[in-house]
């Protein structure tokens, strides 16, 4: 029974990773650039915009993001001789060879030494723009820790304290970037601050539900709408006040009492000759993953690309969805595929490795018990889920009872979040190695 369970789960890998790969390589950084950017000369056309490389002494190009090697490998492509110079910082293993602009690996969840230095490079580099200088900032997910620039007296180590904290705790993306801002030079509005007074065009593909902004990359050319007092209120609602550096927790308040300036508003000069532009996104890579879906045979539901909450509740949930359509045929019959996007949470309580995707795959699995007509693949974009070597996993009916044949416990595996190990030893892990790009996480649903 088990080879004829591992058959069929193979299987049913098969389908789900070619639907997973072809949302992938719709959102391929180099790609997605070629589609938003072209030239004609000398005008550069970014997106709905036109700009004339004529009227700028220099173009600089900087950026950061786990996809931003092959954005700017893209960009200097099309701006050939007229691009000047800049830097980018990437996540380690996800350089590209470039040209013109000097590449610099850094950490990534925790912001590091790299990292530090690479944005104080940045920060320099732009502040001796003019008026005369065109900036191209690539952004991509994974900046916020790629750039890390502590506001005085603040430093590197505290930074990397409150930024695990605030990683585990469950706080939202939204919530953890708010944070980010307001103790960053160079986050929520701080590189647009220091290029000010040359244009700055910010290329960005969204790694954040709804893409907003504010909170893609920490908006480090976006003004940003959240405030000390917001920061205050979070950490009071994952109860992290005494679990900060006394430090970062005193520099808060004082900002809240209006003792430090607060990071920068719509309104501010500084933006006046900023352009942002979403290159890219979940939704992208959604539309294509259908259209394979479509073509394999399943009539398929785009359900969301805002997915949020408890990663175990989603997977749950839609476990949930599936059952419904293999009972009654409702929302749409099969053969059928769902899919789904966004970017879930985890609340740690265990000591177990693993990440989102995983977790909620095995959260599903547990759902799932005894279904055979049911699979599902949860994974990153990026390659990387938490802090593994696998990007998601795949589950299915059998999944629960291939595991207990080997004598593992899902249940004890998932309350200790040990999902990776579970996985690992049922050989259901999805190991893409660094795609270099990131636009959050697809989640793929199959009922025959």
């Amino acid at each position: 029974m088990e080879t004829e369970d591992l058959s069929r789960a193979q299987e049913r890998q098969r389908l789900l990773g070619e639907i997973f790969l072809a949302g992938l390589a719709a959102v391929d950084p180099a790609r997605i650039i070629r589609g938003q950017v072209r030239r004609q000369g000398r005008r550069l056309r970014l997106g709905d915009r036109t700009c004339d490389l004529g009227e700028f002494q220099r173009v600089f190009l900087i950026g950061a993001g786990k996809a931003t090697g092959l954005m700017a490998q893209a960009l200097e492509e099309l701006l050939g001789d007229s691009l000047t110079g800049g830097l980018i910082l990437v996540k380690y293993g996800h350089g590209a060879a470039l040209g013109r602009t000097r590449v610099r690996e850094a950490g990534h969840p925790l912001p590091d030494q790299s990292g530090l230095e690479g944005t104080a490079e940045m920060l320099s580099l732009l502040e001796q723009c003019t008026a005369r200088d065109l900036v191209i900032c690539a952004l991509s997910g994974g900046a916020s820790a790629l750039m890390p620039a502590p506001v005085p007296p603040l430093d590197l180590q505290q930074k990397q304290i409150t930024t695990r904290l605030l990683l585990e705790c469950g706080a939202g993306i939204g919530e953890i970037n708010s944070i980010r801002k307001h103790l960053s030079r160079s986050k929520g509005g701080g590189l647009a601050r220091a290029a000010y007074p040359a244009t700055l065009v910010s290329l960005i593909l969204s790694d954040v539900v709804g893409d907003r902004l504010d909170v893609i990359a920490s908006g480090p050319t976006v003004a940003d709408a959240s405030s000390f007092r917001d920061c205050l209120s979070i950490i009071d609602r994952y109860g992290l006040a005494a679990r900060l550096p006394a430090p970062v927790r005193q520099f808060l308040k004082d900002g809240a009492a209006g003792h430090h300036p607060e990071t920068p508003k719509a309104g501010d000069p500084i933006f006046a000759r900023v352009h942002n532009l979403v290159v890219g996104n979940n939704h992208t890579a959604l539309l294509a993953a259908k259209d394979r879906a479509e073509a394999l045979g399943f009539r398929t539901l785009l359900l969301t690309s805002d997915l949020e909450g408890e990663a175990r509740q989603v997977g749950r949930l839609l476990v949930g969805v599936g059952k419904e359509i293999r009972l009654s045929g409702q929302p749409l019959a099969p053969p059928a595929c769902v899919l789904a996007g966004g970017e879930t949470t985890v609340t740690l309580k265990g000591q177990g490795k693993g990440g989102r995707n995983q977790e909620m795959a095995l959260a599903a699995a547990l759902a799932l018990d005894g279904e055979s007509r049911i699979s599902l693949l949860s994974a990153g974009t990026d390659g990387t889920d938490g802090p593994t070597d696998a990007a998601g996993a795949y589950v299915d009916g059998s999944t629960c009872r291939r595991a207990h044949a080997r004598g593992l416990n899902p249940g004890e595996f998932l309350a200790r979040h040990d999902s990776y190990h579970f996985f690992q030893s049922l050989g259901d892990l999805l190991i893409t190695g660094p795609t270099r790009t990131n636009v959050m996480d697809i989640i793929c649903l199959l009922i025959d």
